[in-house]
């Protein structure tokens, strides 16, 4: 038990029962995956693999199905690496129904992209650019076509960079911070509490980082006199001319009204659309209230000139599902245009049934009070299941199945790699890949391993190869 190679073997042991866990309760349905590539501790490029289906209760999830390391981030070679984790698991591309990247093009390119691979092999597989990664481009290319807006960013980035550019003067910055909120509690302008006014820094923003925007600006505002102190003592006591003439030039910008104006015009709009992306990233978000949420933004223009053309047409077919208003904008011509798209889930014949099944299914809708002020497709779902009338709506649950599977965002692949930096950090950099892989499974997935039963992992372990002893269940504690 005090063997590395048995602990490694008992980690694999409940990562695979975990994984096949997951594949009996995904079962024969279709799914889409979430797929993106980083570098883990030890600079070893990871690519992760997330499956997104609607298990048998109707409930959206959103599962890590594996992680490797990857030679290059060509398409071809992510393509031949899903392909073998298929494989593996016993999955087929051709129940892929979904694929959601951010919008790199080695993933969403129209031609050599992982998309386009994909597609070739299964057309029904639509692609769907993460949302949140969208809405942080469409916010910063806003801001940025913005004289007023586009000069806050260059400054802030040049102020972050002069604070920041060596430890005294990051020190100096907190000290100075801690005394002001030391001062602003002693006469009671701030209320203190657990877990408020943490040690914090300046954040610099990246085009592709979600909230890092408005974590630039927030601590800006909150740090705004210990900045303008540290720039000051810059000013004074800096040895560079250059660094001296610069502060100078920073602290007279920050108390410029335009400046502060700006600042804080920016946090009001970034912390709108935080909420916004924050409602994008939850798991069981569905493509329909996404859309829904975008409109009640106002900013469904700019994300429209990013969409590909059979995206929009997938998004303004998806949207007749909705249930709010007794299904107000339910349109049957519509939805058989979206049962269309997916030629490998209806032929000719059940095509030609599903209008008048959809008229069947309206009337249902609006006359049955089981059915009234439901929010949202997947609530829907549900319903059907729970009534029994998924059974007499077969051909109407399947496209409500079919969207309730695409991917909204990228999210849960963005929680696994900061997960993958918990589990392999400066102390454990020599990781394994396989290793890594196991201890992830296992982590991300812990719901589904403490229902595993002890015995069924020891029952594995024991048929891995022969062992001089038998562990027993004592032996074995989750």
């Amino acid at each position: 038990m005090t063997s590395p190679s048995i602990h490694k073997d008992l980690v694999n042991c409940c990562a695979i029962e975990t994984t096949r866990s997951m594949i009996n309760e995904m079962g024969d349905f279709l799914f889409s995956i979430l797929v993106d590539e980083s570098h883990d501790n030890s600079i070893k490029e990871q690519m992760i693999v997330v499956l997104r289906f609607v298990d048998k209760s109707r409930q959206v999830k959103e599962r890590l199905l594996d992680i490797c390391h990857i030679a290059d981030t060509c398409a071809q070679s992510l393509k031949d690496a899903i392909d073998a984790i298929f494989s593996t698991h016993g999955l087929s591309i051709s129940s892929l129904r979904g694929q959601g990247y951010d919008g790199a093009s080695n993933m969403s390119g129209e031609f050599n992209g992982l998309k386009a691979l994909i597609l070739r092999e299964n057309p029904c597989a639509m692609y769907i650019h993460c949302f949140a990664h969208q809405l942080q481009l469409a916010v910063v290319s806003v801001a940025h076509r913005n004289v007023m807006l586009s000069d806050l960013f260059n400054m802030l980035a040049i102020i972050v960079n002069l604070v920041g550019a060596s430890c005294k003067c990051v020190d100096a910055l907190r000290t100075s911070y801690h005394v002001e909120i030391l001062e602003r509690l002693n006469i009671e302008k701030l209320s203190g509490g657990t877990g408020q006014f943490q040690e914090m820094s300046l954040a610099r923003p990246g085009d592709t980082r979600w909230g890092s925007h408005l974590k630039t600006v927030t601590h800006f505002i909150s740090m705004f006199n210990a900045i303008i102190d540290v720039l000051e003592n810059i000013s004074e006591d800096g040895i560079i001319l250059q660094q001296k003439l610069m502060a100078i030039r920073q602290m007279d910008t920050m108390q410029d009204f335009q400046f502060v104006f700006s600042l804080h015009f920016m946090f009001e709009i970034l912390a709108i659309t935080d909420d916004l992306s924050q409602a994008l990233q939850k798991k069981d978000q569905d493509i329909q209230n996404a859309m829904r949420l975008l409109k009640l933004y106002s900013i469904l223009q700019e994300l429209n000139d990013r969409f590909p053309e059979t995206t929009t047409k997938l998004f303004t077919c998806i949207s007749c599902l909705s249930p709010r208003d007794s299904l107000a904008a339910f349109d049957v011509c519509k939805l058989v245009r979206l049962a269309q798209l997916y030629p490998m889930d209806f032929n000719s014949e059940e095509l030609l049934l599903f209008r008048p099944q959809l008229d069947k299914f309206l009337m249902l809708m609006r006359m049955d009070e089981v059915f009234f002020n439901l929010k949202s497709i997947s609530c829907v779902a549900q319903k059907l299941v729970e009534t029994g009338s998924s059974c007499y709506f077969p051909l109407v649950y399947r496209p409500i199945t079919l969207v309730l599977i695409l991917p909204v965002a990228t999210a849960s692949v963005e929680r696994v790699f900061s997960a993958m930096n918990l589990i392999k950090n400066d102390l454990r950099n020599k990781m394994g890949d396989e290793l890594l892989n196991d201890n992830l499974v296992a982590y991300m997935e812990r719901d589904l391993f403490m229902k595993l039963e002890n015995e069924t992992i020891l029952q594995h372990f024991q048929n891995m190869q022969p062992h001089r002893i038998q562990l027993s269940k004592l032996a074995i504690s989750k």
